[in-house]
């Protein structure tokens, strides 16, 4: 266990996921928050922002020019798509990175640029970063500089998936997941993205067959199963601030059912601090997990004995984001795993 702080940044601090680690990272015993950066309101107090931020010792929003790189031990970059790349380029080696934004979820520039339509600016660092959802990535990933933090979407999805494929307890064939978030999901600008009639009070399905989250599942499926693997995925915008609820679709193989899918799941996620299962054949909402780290997990039985449902929520802002990112360095730096997360 480390005795000194850890000096840190964050970069995009005003946004709701920059927020959100704001709020956790200002409680917790092990850091001491150097600089709070943001393109616009320099000078400003973070807490009048989120009047949750209680500790009033808080660094002013400055610029990322102002940051004394000597002074600092991580760098989160909760930033628009391409930016860490950019900052990657020329801070420090030593200085870690936990990354919040999507560019070095995928194993290639050629992924990069089919899925996010612009060319990667630092390719030898990918092979240089870890993708980590932390409870699959414990054992190695404080051996990576650059900590890659998964989509929301896709956190939900793999929780349940990964052990489910790896054990070949699952055809990898005819996944189909419908999955409902909350509209912090989109970011601040969300009115600029999305143009739906009656945005918030309505439900909007979005990214329709290419959704950009489409390409770190199949990714990491893939990697489980050893065999390519594509998912069916529909994504839907609620009227509600947080939360993501994923509903995922699943053929067994030969003599598995949904309660022993259910029975492994309980005892794979056993050690995982995190993780939920509910009882067999319950039905869950984002209600209970949401401002935590948890994800819960129910599976059901079908009407059809052919097909397994799981679901599986989040809240998007904390397991899906901020908390994870909070995780991925807690057990970087060999802290408990849930230190400022509980």
């Amino acid at each position: 266990m480390m005795n000194e702080s850890l000096n840190i940044a964050i970069v995009g601090a005003t946004g709701y996921v920059g927020l959100e680690l704001v709020n956790i990272l200002s409680r917790h015993p092990k850091v001491k928050i150097s600089y709070l950066c943001a393109q616009k309101n320099i000078g400003k107090s973070i807490n009048s922002f989120d009047k949750r931020i209680k500790k009033k010792n808080l660094p002013k929003i400055s610029k990322i020019e102002n940051i004394n790189w000597e002074k600092i031990k991580i760098l989160f970059t909760a930033l628009p798509n391409g930016e860490a790349q950019r900052l990657a380029t020329y801070i420090p080696k030593k200085i870690k990175i936990i990354d919040l934004s999507a560019d070095f979820r995928l194993n290639s520039s050629e992924s990069y640029k089919r899925w996010y339509g612009k060319n990667h600016r630092c390719k030898d660092l990918i092979k240089k970063s870890i993708y980590a959802i932390t409870e699959f990535k414990k054992k190695s990933i404080k051996d990576y500089r650059i900590i890659s933090c998964p989509g929301c979407y896709p956190t939900s999805i793999q929780l349940p998936l990964i052990p489910l494929i790896q054990t070949n307890l699952i055809k990898n064939k005819n996944i189909i997941i419908d999955s409902k978030s909350g509209y912090s999901g989109a970011g601040k600008n969300i009115k600029k993205k999305f143009t739906f009639k009656n945005l918030f009070n309505s439900v909007s399905a979005y990214g329709l067959g290419f959704h950009r989250h489409v390409g770190e599942i199949e990714q990491e499926l893939s990697k489980a199963s050893q065999k390519k693997i594509n998912i069916f995925f529909t994504p839907h915008i609620l009227p509600m601030f947080r939360g993501i609820l994923s509903t995922i679709y699943l053929e067994p193989n030969k003599n598995v059912n949904a309660y022993k899918v259910y029975k492994f799941l309980k005892k794979y996620h056993k050690g995982n601090f995190f993780i939920r299962l509910a009882k067999f054949n319950s039905k869950i909402g984002t209600g209970e997990v949401m401002n935590t780290n948890f994800c819960k997990i129910s599976v059901c039985e079908s009407r059809n004995k052919d097909k397994i449902i799981i679901l599986s929520v989040i809240d998007n802002l904390i397991k899906g984001a901020s908390g994870q990112a909070v995780q991925n360095m807690n057990v970087s730096y060999n802290l408990k795993e849930s230190t400022g997360l509980i």
